[in-house]
């Protein structure tokens, strides 16, 4: 185990390093891609072999069958190899290329030594490790160049504190994936069918694709309005919402940090009306995708001035003054799509191109660690 945890610290160190050791032309951010890549291809190369698909999130499997997505997924390999070989060349550690190296091998030897992947769920249950792997390699390919051209806080990298936490969190989320969809949503379409809104079941979904989104949009904000209002108003609720509120760093990494309960109780405050309204499950679906790019959007460490904007859209700024530790950001802007309701309810905050002087809970009450923020609301007196 010794020499296992010495290159574990090792490659964190490597990934961790000061901004002098990350110039262009070191080899750093070759390295990190080569992880990043191979990584994600590793991930779903096992995802498509493991038997029963039990790692495989059913809406994917008729892709991960497709001639196009496996070259997608050799090109992955490929191309973290190729960073990986020119990190080695570059840098004088070799550990970052190293490690994107041996996840590519690893990868190609698992599909050598397999020779069909599994095309059929075999168990009524799975983990979308799937899901995580495009999750965070789409995601982390959009925001985290946004982020180094125009970042709100410059001296802030991308490995910074904590980190490994939410990346903990991405891959809980994604692994739960069909517990967190199914406990929210089959209460909801229950109640749609022994509800007396036929009528306006029928005509919400005789809407246009294009026209059910925005008003999904409106409807799912007012409720979650009120849901993160009283998340904030309410103790033992507040328990549960402020391991969100303890991220002391904003970028796209940090809107993941959820308790598992605080997501099954906001997504069921928001599914259940939503889906007892009648839209049609292709426009919840797409909603579902929009909403979760715009929360990484507007947890981000991205420093855009959108006045215009800001008058109809919540911004990463508005947001941030949410998450901010001054006296004047406490309990302001619940909104997660449109500033309308804050406005409406008196609780709208946004100084001109001010920005919060700090983020996180006065006094940091709440301790590191998954494990330890996911019993801290349960040991709180």
């Amino acid at each position: 185990m010794k020499p296992f945890h010495g290159t574990r610290q090792k490659l964190r160190a490597e990934l961790e390093s000061a901004a002098p050791q990350r110039v262009f032309g070191s080899g750093w951010a070759s390295g990190v891609l080569g992880i990043g890549l191979s990584l994600a291809g590793l991930l779903l190369v096992i995802s498509m072999r493991t038997p029963g698909q039990v790692l495989t999130t059913p809406a994917m499997t008729p892709l991960e069958g497709a001639s196009w997505f496996k070259v997608c997924v050799l090109l992955l390999l490929v191309g973290g190899f190729v960073s990986s070989v020119v990190s080695l060349a570059l840098r004088e550690a070799k550990i970052l290329g190293t490690t994107g190296v041996v996840l590519a091998l690893a990868a190609t030897v698992i599909v050598q030594s397999i020779a069909t992947a599994n095309t059929a769920h075999a168990l009524p249950i799975y983990f979308g490790l799937d899901w995580f792997a495009l999750n965070v390699l789409f995601t982390g390919l959009i925001f985290i160049p946004i982020e180094r051209l125009w970042p709100q806080q410059a001296d802030q990298s991308v490995f910074r504190e904590e980190w490994r936490e939410d990346v903990f969190y991405v891959l809980i989320s994604s692994l739960m994936v069909q517990a967190l969809a199914f406990l929210p949503q089959a209460p909801g379409k229950l109640i749609g069918e022994l509800s007396t809104l036929d009528a306006i079941q029928h005509w919400v979904g005789g809407l246009p694709l294009i026209i059910q989104l925005p008003v999904i949009m409106l409807a799912a904000d007012f409720f979650q309005y009120w849901a993160h209002r009283a998340f904030h108003r309410i103790p033992w609720l507040w328990h549960f919402h402020s391991v969100h509120h303890s991220a002391q760093r904003m970028d796209w990494m940090s809107g993941a940090r959820m308790h598992f309960l605080e997501i099954i109780l906001m997504r069921s405050i928001t599914a259940i009306p939503v889906l007892a309204l009648g839209f049609t499950p292709l426009a919840v679906e797409i909603y579902v995708l929009v909403a979760y790019v715009y929360t990484t959007l507007i947890h981000s460490n991205i420093g855009w001035r959108l006045p215009f904007v800001g008058h109809l859209f919540v911004t990463p700024q508005f947001h941030h003054w949410h998450h901010g530790s001054d006296k004047e950001a406490i309990d302001v802007n619940f909104a997660i799509h449109f500033p309308l309701y804050d406005r409406l309810f008196g609780t709208y905050h946004l100084p001109k191109d001010q920005w919060p002087t700090g983020y996180g809970i006065e006094g940091h009450p709440v301790p590191k660690g998954y494990w330890a923020q996911l019993l801290y609301p349960f040991r709180r007196k």
